[in-house]
């Protein structure tokens, strides 16, 4: 490691500043907090860094996905016998939003997810955690059959007009992207299922139909998106980031998933 000097609340706020994260912003993060070089007080210093940026007035959104939480029958990395799928289905925990952690979304949701006032929506698949005054509104009605869609988090950030900051990370971590394919008429459609609980504590499995996610071109959407000029990319802490509007990114992936995926918005 070759930092001069290690990073701090105070140096990581005025790198976001910098970059032009606002008070009284809401924002999507999504993070690689190793990006960002040592820390001072690590993850809890990231997010106190974030939130000490926005203010009272702003709004800290992230995804606190359960990734873990789906059909067995579909895993690849690694897949699982056969023979134990229903175990599976039958045993896993409902997804609680008070307790279920999230999975392969990075260090810093966790964080975010056990902060003091923070709220959580209840899809048991793609949840999303939420500080500030806008919090409840963004994570209240988190449809089953509507995960990344309008009726998710990520459409009350499109609604509030909410920005997108990628801390360290690409555009294949950029979640809002799956807004635009939300949006695709002919987008494809697959059964999904979870574990979540009965209103008597107990769990079951439960199955819906909602648009099959595919993320294979997302950093090809990214760097056109970036071509137009629309992002703006810089340092915080020794993480490139990149901070943009969610609704301009959202309307060009929309636009731009209707030509090349052949789907009519």
């Amino acid at each position: 490691m070759d930092q001069a000097t290690p990073h701090t609340i105070e140096s990581l706020a005025a790198d976001l500043r910098g970059l032009g994260l606002a008070a009284g912003d809401v924002v999507l993060v999504h993070s690689s907090v190793r990006a960002l070089g040592f820390v001072a007080g690590g993850t809890q210093a990231a997010v106190a860094a974030l939130l000490e940026v926005l203010g009272p007035a702003g709004t800290l959104v992230v995804p606190t996905h359960t990734s873990d939480n789906t059909d067995p029958a579909g895993w690849q990395a690694p897949p699982v016998p056969e023979a134990w799928w229903p175990v599976i289905r039958a045993a896993t925990p409902g997804f609680d939003p008070a307790r279920t952690p999230s999975r392969y979304v990075g260090v810093l949701p966790e964080v975010v997810r056990a902060w003091p006032g923070a709220v959580r929506s209840d899809h048991p698949q793609v949840s999303f955690a939420a500080l500030g005054p806008r919090a409840a509104e963004i994570v209240a009605g988190h449809r089953l059959d509507d995960a990344l869609g309008e009726q998710s988090p990520l459409g009350a950030v499109y609604r509030l007009d909410g920005r997108v900051l990628l801390l360290g990370c690409g555009y294949d971590s950029n979640t809002s992207l799956h807004l635009a394919e939300w949006r695709q008429a002919a987008a494809p459609r697959a059964e999904q299922g979870a574990s979540v609980l009965r209103p008597d504590g107990g769990s079951h499995w439960l199955t819906w139909t909602d648009v099959q996610t595919d993320e294979d071109d997302f950093p090809q959407i990214g760097a056109d998106f970036e071509a137009t000029g629309a992002a703006v990319v810089g340092r915080v802490g020794e993480a490139t980031a990149r901070l943009m509007s969610q609704r301009a990114l959202v309307d060009f992936a929309t636009g731009w998933m209707d030509t090349h995926r052949g789907g009519v918005s």
